[in-house]
């Protein structure tokens, strides 16, 4: 099967998920706050949506590029943060284009930092997005891969947002250790958020997040963090892994 990305440029069911999280500012908060340690320099964000996580790289004034493989969510991002002085632009990118050699080679070994949140799990061939994000990257720089954890939780939400699989974080490595990045950290992310998935996606066949549970769990998120840290991060609804050129 040759390497693509599942998406339909009219994204109805991704961008209603995309805001009913945008109001999750707790949430959001916290996912920055998880990565952002490992963030530098000049970045590049795969897959920025309707910028969630990236209006926090900007408040914090990252240098950052904001990338997407749909041209609506470009256009919305540059009317959102046009005034924005680190706010470098945008750029319709797909890490499994098969001219991505030729057509991005200008954005080669220019960046510190490139991430993808919940974006890899859409793409068919993982190792080839990773190793395109390493040609993104200067020597030296991090990647940073977040995608949503455990097979066995794949579901209705996971078939109506085209995810190809769920991750954990020896899969996860596996796909690196095809790459010539080396492993500098791995963890798991938001415990309690794997029994809220399992509820609404496997028992109930929801197919999209409901509004109001994402409301109450964004008040809870205080109490989410503290769990995460009593667990170590042993177990979660996520799996962050990120790896230096």
């Amino acid at each position: 099967m040759p390497a693509q990305i599942k998406f339909e440029e009219n994204d109805i069911i991704g961008e209603n998920t995309l805001n009913v999280i945008a109001d999750a500012d707790k949430f959001n908060r916290w996912m920055y706050n998880t990565i952002k340690p490992y963030c530098k320099g000049k970045v590049l964000e795969i897959g920025s949506g309707l910028g969630n996580i990236s209006h926090f790289f900007i408040k914090d004034k990252f240098e950052i590029l904001l990338t997407d493989i749909r041209e609506g969510y470009c256009s919305k991002l540059e009317t959102k943060f046009k005034q924005s002085s680190c706010f470098l632009g945008t750029e319709v990118i797909n890490l499994t284009d098969p001219d991505f050699d030729t057509k991005f080679k200008s954005y080669f070994n220019q960046y510190d930092t490139v991430f993808a949140l919940n974006v890899v799990e859409h793409i068919y061939d993982d190792t080839l997005a990773l190793n395109n994000c390493y040609k993104l990257l200067k020597k030296d720089g991090q990647v940073i891969i977040l995608v949503p954890s455990y097979q066995k939780l794949f579901n209705t939400f996971d078939k109506e947002l085209g995810h190809y699989r769920r991750y954990t974080k020896s899969t996860l490595s596996h796909v690196f250790s095809k790459t010539n990045f080396k492993i500098i950290h791995k963890q798991y992310f938001n415990f309690i958020g794997i029994f809220g998935w399992y509820v609404t996606g496997n028992l109930l066949k929801k197919e999209t997040i409901p509004g109001n549970q994402m409301k109450l769990y964004n008040i809870l998120v205080p109490l989410f963090k503290i769990i995460d840290k009593v667990i170590l991060n042993k177990a979660g609804l996520s799996t962050i892994i990120i790896g230096r050129k």
